[in-house]
């Protein structure tokens, strides 16, 4: 029964994408130079690692601002991150960008357009970075990066409900880069070739690749342990994130033992939840988790992540952004 769906599904996102590219649906340009963060599955490729990872790159020479929708929250409209922001009112991946980066403004916005229209007002930004907006056309980015992982690339994946895709593949033809994560440490020519090819690589479109990696110190509320302590206790591991396996096999590849609570993605927990989970000790979690369950039980740590280019993909990449920037400049 899933597969008629995903056909029709797949049909309705190729024409709705066609509609924006003759024009019958309207995207709007800012004057604001913006750099766009997607995917077009679902989740679990890195989009915020990577929203991360740019703002430590560019943040000392660039006023930066990030625009998210703000996913599960319970406000409305726009709002901008503050000291008594939560999870609540502008999302969980937010939160967890505004508490890294304090200096960096951080709003959310259903509606991008009014969003990057407030930012442009309020903050004057020199750049923003628009995350998870690759498949929100209303505003045209600067410049685009698209996310796959090396576990399930694109070209591999279907549409939902059959698949993860909630986007056309064909879609990635928009982006100047296509980045893909979750990659082993080492990897050969051979093989990153072929990765283009069966993307469909186009002309002036860079495909980079990059691995995940694990922060050797777990971090608490006031304080931190080492990944290596963990061999002589006993921990659960909670998460509630779209692709947990990475994860998990880190964990196991440094020989810990652990029980794994797995929930589903941006979950929110319910006070039987966190009363269970307060008497389990010792609990290991991510960093997006860690935002909603701070402050709810002791013992509490969470893995710190950060993707790490191969084959010199950092100096590529940020090259060509700096590229595309000097025309604003």
């Amino acid at each position: 029964m899933a597969w008629p769906i995903s056909l029709i599904y797949g049909s309705v996102v190729r024409v709705r994408n066609w509609l924006y590219d003759v024009h019958f649906f309207n995207s709007r340009s800012f004057g604001t130079p913006t750099l766009c963060v997607g995917n077009l599955s679902v989740g679990g490729t890195g989009k915020t690692p990577m929203i991360e990872f740019l703002i430590s790159r560019l943040q000392d020479t660039k006023r930066l601002a990030v625009l998210s929708r703000g996913y599960k929250r319970k406000s409305k409209g726009f709002q901008m991150a503050n000291a008594d922001s939560t999870v609540e009112s502008i999302g969980d991946e937010p939160l967890q960008i505004h508490k890294k980066f304090p200096n960096v403004t951080v709003a959310v916005d259903g509606n991008r357009c009014n969003g990057m229209a407030s930012l442009e007002k309020l903050i004057k930004p020199d750049l923003v970075l628009l995350d998870d907006a690759f498949q929100h056309r209303r505003v045209t980015p600067t410049f685009s990066i698209l996310l796959t992982t090396y576990a399930n690339p694109i070209f591999k994946d279907w549409y939902l409900p059959t698949g993860s895709l909630r986007d056309s593949k064909y879609a990635a033809g928009r982006a100047e880069v296509i980045i893909v994560t979750k990659c082993p440490h080492i990897l050969d020519k051979k093989e990153m070739d072929w990765f283009a090819t069966r993307l469909q690589k186009r002309k002036n479109q860079t495909i980079l690749f990059a691995t995940l990696r694990y922060d050797p110190v777990l971090y608490g509320k006031e304080s931190s342990i080492k990944l290596s302590d963990l061999k002589d206790m006993e921990f659960t591991l909670v998460t509630g994130i779209a692709t947990p396996d990475p994860l998990v096999n880190h964990l196991k590849e440094n020989d810990l033992v652990f029980e794994h609570l797995e929930f589903n993605d941006h979950h929110s927990f319910s006070s039987l939840e966190i009363d269970r989970l307060s008497k389990k000790g010792l609990i290991v979690t991510t960093e997006k988790d860690y935002t909603r369950l701070e402050g709810k039980m002791e013992n509490l740590y969470f893995v710190r992540i950060e993707h790490h280019f191969l084959d010199q993909g950092e100096k590529r990449l940020m090259q060509l952004i700096d590229s595309e920037l000097t025309l604003y400049r």
